[in-house]
């Protein structure tokens, strides 16, 4: 690398920086200005139980703003970088010296792909494990939520539905558990059986939920369920735990509706695999999941073609430009977001809503690239 591109480099990281935490500042003290009274609802605790709850609750979520703010933070940065440099008519010596424009740009897409290598983590591998804890509401306190379980489907087809849950003891209180199977009519399911239980707590150790009853004989807790199973003519029998691929820490994201934005590719497909229902949302979150790493890049190059002028006079409209445009595909892939679970033209079709935004603008990226004054 030489001295100009480690210098091109060392500007637009300076402004990523810069924008990464003007950005998320900026959505950390809005939140934070309109959500405090939920903080402060609980008036037993102590002011520094109250910060740590605030700045654990701030820093889990930045993950979530991280990968909501990512494309902008890039056009910043390169607006950053490339305003600083025309201020001070470096681009006009760069070209002087022989050097091509196009060849300034190249530190920074380079560093733009490490940079979406870095949200491709964040959203495939960080957000997914910390899920449970960013379904949290500002009003709750950690560990100690509850949630109404409403009919959570497992990798076995069945139905698990209870009164409330537990985060901190990881109890299924009042549980239903509806046994299905699959029939010869796709879609269809046949319900076979039912588990009821007084809780069901769930076991680290075997990855199993313990049943449990109250006796009606001594009023004790007895370390089992009772099976209904439909047609067989058994009658109750008892059963002392369940398997399922659903685990204490899936029901809290299972139960909150944007839990599928919170799901990695590789959690997403296999969803999709269970078949249990047709989920259009599901559908457009797994296009959605492989696009928005490409609509941030694409953002970027719309961008840099105009950022990249000559004249310190035009920098402000270059900017201005370069921000509608990537302010024009941000909000095309919001609105593409909507409208993918949407009924247009008798037809839902996640994915061309997912891969419009990328259609659209990548093609006019390379009219502006190969238009490039340079």
């Amino acid at each position: 690398m030489g001295i100009l591109d480690r210098y091109v480099a060392k500007n637009f990281l300076i402004g990523y920086f810069i924008a990464f935490c003007v950005l998320t500042g900026l959505r950390v003290i809005i939140d934070l200005f309109v959500n405090l009274d939920e903080f402060t609802e609980h008036a037993d605790l102590e002011t520094a139980v109250v910060i740590k709850n605030i700045f654990t609750f701030y820093l889990f979520n930045s993950t979530l703003y991280f990968r909501d703010f990512a494309g902008m933070i890039t056009v910043v940065a390169a607006a950053f970088s490339f305003g600083k440099m025309v201020r001070h008519n470096e681009l006009v010596a760069v070209m002087a010296s022989g050097v091509s424009l196009k060849r300034i740009i190249c530190p920074i897409v380079f560093l733009a792909l490490l940079l979406t290598g870095v949200l491709v983590i964040d959203q495939e591998l960080i957000i997914p494990p910390l899920a449970d804890k960013l379904v949290r509401s500002q009003g709750d306190l950690p560990g100690k939520e509850s949630y109404q379980v409403r009919f959570i489907s497992d990798g076995n087809g069945s139905l698990i539905n209870a009164l409330k849950f537990d985060v901190e003891t990881s109890t299924l209180f009042d549980p239903t558990i509806l046994l299905r199977r699959p029939t010869s009519r796709p879609g269809i399911w046949e319900v076979t059986g039912r588990i009821d239980a007084e809780k069901a707590v769930y076991n680290d150790q075997t990855g199993r939920w313990d049943l449990y009853t109250i006796s009606p004989e001594t009023g004790e807790w007895v370390s089992h369920g009772l099976l209904n199973e439909f047609g067989s003519g058994k009658g109750l029998q008892p059963r002392a735990s369940y398997a399922s691929d659903i685990t204490a820490k899936d029901i809290p994201v299972r139960c909150e509706s944007e839990h599928k934005t919170l799901l990695s590719l590789r959690q997403l497909i296999a969803l999709e695999a269970q078949k249990i229902q047709v989920d259009m949302e599901l559908s457009s979150q797994k296009h959605f999941h492989i696009t928005d790493p490409l609509i941030n890049l694409v953002m970027l190059m719309i961008s840099l073609p105009i950022l990249v002028c000559r004249d310190p006079k035009s920098v402000k409209s270059a900017v201005m430009i370069s921000f509608a445009l990537t302010g024009a595909c941000f909000i095309m892939t919001f609105v593409c977001k909507i409208l993918a679970t949407e009924v247009i033209f008798d037809k839902v079709m996640p994915e061309l809503w997912a891969w419009l935004p990328v259609f659209i603008f990548l093609p006019i990226a390379f009219i502006e690239l190969d238009s490039m004054k340079t």
